[in-house]
C-alpha cells in the first residue's frame, strides 16, 4: 500500500517562542502558544502490522491548557489535579544528551539510519516488510528504498531517522507545531503525547530539551524515561476512554 506522506528535508526556521511545553514538577504538561490538540490513530493491516497515520477528533482551539501526565485523570487529555491526590512522581530521567550522541548508525548503500532506541513508543511502523534495519541495507533498491522512508518518518518518537546517503540531508516529514494524541487501534491501548513541528520541551528544572521535529511524551505515568514515552503504555494497557479503541 503506497503511503500518503510528504517529505521534506530539515531547515532551521525560527519558532513562535510562545510554542511550548513546559513540564511541571510532579504535575502536568502547560501547553502555551495555542498548539492545535487531536487524535492521531494508528491504523493497522489483517496482520496487525501498522499502515498508516488517520486524524482523529480535534479538540477545541486554547492558547494554554494542561495536559495529564500521571495518566489517571477522570478529564483526559486535560489534567485534573489527580497527580496531587496520587502523589505522582513525575521525576525526569531522560538523558540530556543529543539525539546524535545517542543514536547507532546503520549504513546502506543509499540511506543512513540513525536509530536512538531508549525512545521507541511502540507504534511499530518500522516492522513493514522486511523491517527498515534491513530495508536500510537494502535500500539500492528502490523499493526498498522508499519503505525504509515512509517508516521511518511515521516513527512518532523520532527514534528512527534516515538521510540521503548521497546529499547528506536527513528526511523529515513536514509539520507545523502541533500536539497529537496517539491511539493504537492494533495494540488496543492509548499511547504518547506526539509533538510535532519542533514544539520546545522545557525541563521543570527550566533547562530546554533538544528541539527536534517529532518527539513522544509520556501520558500513562509510568515511563522509565520521563518527560518522553518508553513504550510502557503497551504492557500496562493504558487507556483514556477514546471511542477508536472500542470499535
Amino acid at each position: 500500500m503506497e503511503m500518503d506522506f510528504r517529505f521534506a528535508m530539515v531547515k532551521n526556521k525560527k519558532k513562535n517562542e510562545d510554542c511550548k511545553v513546559i513540564i511541571i514538577k510532579d504535575g502536568p504538561y502547560l501547553v502555551s502558544g495555542g498548539l492545535p490538540l487531536a487524535k492521531e490513530i494508528i491504523f493497522c493491516d489483517k496482520e496487525g502490522i501498522p499502515i498508516k497515520w488517520a486524524k482523529g477528533d480535534k479538540y477545541p482551539a486554547q492558547k494554554t491548557y494542561l495536559l495529564c501526565r500521571c495518566g489517571q485523570s477522570k478529564k483526559m487529555p486535560y489534567c485534573d489535579k489527580t497527580h496531587q491526590s496520587i502523589h505522582f512522581d513525575g521525576t525526569e530521567t531522560a538523558s540530556r544528551k543529543k539525539f546524535s550522541e545517542l543514536a547507532k548508525k546503520i549504513s546502506g548503500p543509499s540511506l543512513v539510519l540513525s536509530d536512538a532506541q531508549e525512545f521507541c513508543a511502540s507504534a511499530r511502523f518500522c516492522d513493514r516488510g522486511d523491517g527498515v534495519w534491513q530495508l536500510t541495507k537494502d535500500s539500492d533498491n528502490p523499493k526498498s528504498r522508499n519503505i525504509a522512508i515512509q517508516e521511518a518518518v511515521n516513527c512518532p518518537a523520532g527514534r528512527l531517522v534516515v538521510k540521503d546517503k548521497k546529499t547528506g540531508k536527513v528526511i523529515e516529514p513536514k509539520f507545523k507545531p502541533s500536539i497529537g494524541l496517539v491511539e493504537d487501534i492494533g495494540q488496543k491501548v492509548s499511547g504518547p503525547i506526539w509533538l510535532k513541528g519542533g514544539v520546545p520541551v522545557v525541563s521543570s528544572d527550566g533547562k530546554a530539551y533538544e528541539i527536534r521535529n517529532r518527539v513522544t511524551l509520556c501520558r500513562c505515568g509510568k515511563s522509565t524515561n520521563k518527560p518522553f514515552c518508553d513504550a510502557t503504555h503497551v504492557p500496562a494497557g493504558f487507556k483514556d476512554g477514546d471511542k477508536a479503541l472500542k470499535k
